[in-house]
């Protein structure tokens, strides 16, 4: 099921399954429902931002839409997102699902509060880390391509850290070529 909430936040992990004893020797195993630490928790982390980052493409497209035309329609959206229909028309029923979006069928499709909250935290993230990338060098079309996949898998933290840079190399004066 998809959520609403940041996708790199490390959530609470759903609760493991427990292990069925191996023998009447064993105790219970007490590490069960413990956190992977180190590369564990990366991928941990990275699996659940694939999950939401087809969410946070259709909420930001939407918003997008709504924004350009007035309303989105899944033709639209597939047109936008180079998917087809019944791609747009699955996604849709979950973002429904997960409280996103409200629709029906053949008739525009609008965010809910929830999702229009998704689709500005995924804007601004979207935003960020194009101004990094360009300040850092990297030509502005080649950016915004590039952004549309570091977008999802960015940590509030390190967010804020590129938010700080851009700010700082947006204060310092812009120093001439080399000749």
């Amino acid at each position: 099921m998809l959520t609403a909430g940041p996708p790199c936040d490390t959530p609470e992990p759903p609760p493991a399954e427990p292990l069925p004893p191996q023998g009447p020797a064993q105790a219970p195993r007490q590490s069960a429902r413990r956190r992977p630490a180190g590369p564990a928790s990366w991928h941990s982390r990275t699996r659940q931002a694939h999950a939401l980052e087809t969410a946070e493409d259709y909420v930001e497209a939407i918003d997008d839409l709504q924004a350009d035309q007035g309303e989105a329609r899944v033709v639209e959206l597939a047109r936008r997102l180079g998917v087809s229909h019944v791609t747009v028309v699955r996604a849709i029923a979950r973002l429904g699902r997960a409280g996103l979006v409200t629709a029906r069928p053949y008739r525009a499709i609008f965010l809910t509060d929830a999702g229009k909250r998704l689709a500005e935290r995924v804007r601004r993230r979207h935003q960020v880390v194009v101004q990094l990338l360009i300040a850092v060098g990297v030509p502005e079309e080649i950016a915004r391509a590039d952004a549309e996949g570091i977008e999802h898998h960015v940590s509030k933290p390190t967010l804020a850290a590129f938010e700080r840079f851009v700010e700082t190399r947006a204060a310092q004066p812009v120093a001439p070529p080399p000749p």
